[in-house]
């Protein structure tokens, strides 16, 4: 039985908590951990868990915890995530890893040294469109990328950045870019790698109770390829996308696929090519089904993980590449000058003190509320789901 520790007991803990409970013959939650008085409680009454309740989560590393599940606000994931790897704990960590690549380097020292496992969440991977967009460009049947365009569309009222750790670049570590483009910028790196080189545009045109930007726009560019990255939180209907034009064809989640047909003149007939489509749709029905999706299929597999010793699935490095890349879009957005990659130990925005210091304030913070009630949304790819 693998006994789980949930650090910060907000909204997103919701999701790993009733995932965990998926599982009850496997797992069990023995302890929660908020640093809002009665917080934790709450939320163990509510799911009627046998649960250790505390404020401070050093008072939990001396229990006997095989997995720390942190899901605190960014500034405080590697703090947490490296004592509890040093005490014997594996970790498994809400996006985004951290607030700096130093942090990340940190934690995964913190790994190494200890011998535990750590996981980073990027619970869009086991997401059967994503799977299958992932599988049919290492396939190679749509031929090399030219051009990926990657919307990370959503949107945010002005009141979210009242929540007293939003909208700071000390607490929040960063907008739109680091902590909701997260996701995509996770699938990009997974599908294509980092690029070379980055140009990126910043700006804040919503909410002027925040500090950092609600809209980037950044351009990527990789070898025989670009790709354009849009980040916001300022978009109605959320039409979430990832769009690749292949040598062979666009290929797209949520589920799009079109090979265009050239005349002898190059230009292309209005009808795509059903041979392909054939050969993709015969590719995607022979991919083995996902179990699991979203939270419940990552949390699962770090489950597995720890039953048989085995590699989680997502690993801190991909955490830290992600990082790598949203950090080279502030980088090319602050000093309006493109980015090169791989960003290194020397590099101003390397530390959490450099990216604070690095960063515009387009507004200043004027509110902070506690917590707020409601439904928190994960992005939908042409569909809208909440929990």
């Amino acid at each position: 039985m693998i006994r789980i520790a949930v650090v910060g007991t907000g909204g997103i803990s919701h999701a790993h908590i009733q995932a965990y409970l998926k599982f009850p013959d496997r797992c069990r939650i023995a302890a929660l951990v908020d640093i809002v008085p009665g917080k934790a409680r709450r939320v163990k009454e509510q799911y009627g868990l046998d649960a250790e309740v505390f404020e401070d989560h050093r008072d939990m590393l001396g229990m006997e915890i095989d997995l720390v599940d942190v899901c605190t606000p960014p500034f405080a994931h590697a703090e947490i995530s490296i004592n509890a790897l040093r005490s014997g704990k594996n970790v498994v960590c809400e996006k985004p890893m951290a607030a700096s690549l130093e942090e990340c380097d940190q934690m995964l020292r913190a790994r190494d040294e200890s011998g535990k496992k750590l996981s980073i969440i990027a619970q869009n991977r086991f997401r059967k469109p994503i799977r299958d967009l992932k599988a049919l460009l290492d396939s190679g049947i749509a031929g090399p990328v030219r051009h990926a365009q990657i919307d990370s569309l959503w949107f945010r009222g002005h009141s979210y950045y009242d929540l007293w750790w939003r909208g700071t670049w000390e607490k929040e570590g960063g907008g739109c870019t680091l902590n909701h483009a997260v996701h995509h910028i996770d699938m990009l790196g997974w599908m294509m790698g980092l690029p070379k080189r980055v140009t990126s545009v910043l700006a804040n045109t919503a909410h002027d109770n925040a500090e950092v930007e609600d809209l980037s726009i950044s351009v990527l560019e990789y070898p025989g390829a670009l790709a354009t990255v849009t980040a916001s939180v300022v978009h109605h209907g959320e039409d979430q996308r990832l769009v690749f034009q292949c040598e062979k064809a666009k290929i797209a989640a949520p589920w799009e696929v079109f090979a265009s047909q050239p005349q002898p003149n190059g230009f292309p007939i209005p009808q795509s090519d059903p041979a392909f489509e054939k050969q993709a749709e015969d590719f995607l029905s022979s991919l083995p089904p996902l179990p699991w999706e979203m939270h419940v299929g990552q949390l699962e597999n770090v489950l597995s993980a720890l039953e048989n010793d085995t590699d989680v699935a997502i690993t801190g490095e991909d955490g830290r590449r992600t990082i790598e890349l949203i950090t080279a879009i502030y980088k090319a957005g602050a000093q309006h000058a493109p980015a090169e990659l791989p960003l290194r130990a020397d590099d101003p925005l390397y530390t959490v003190s450099g990216i604070r210091a690095a960063m515009p304030h387009f507004h200043e913070k004027t509110a902070s509320v506690q917590e707020f009630n409601g439904e928190i949304s994960f992005g939908g790819f042409g569909k809208k789901e909440s929990k």
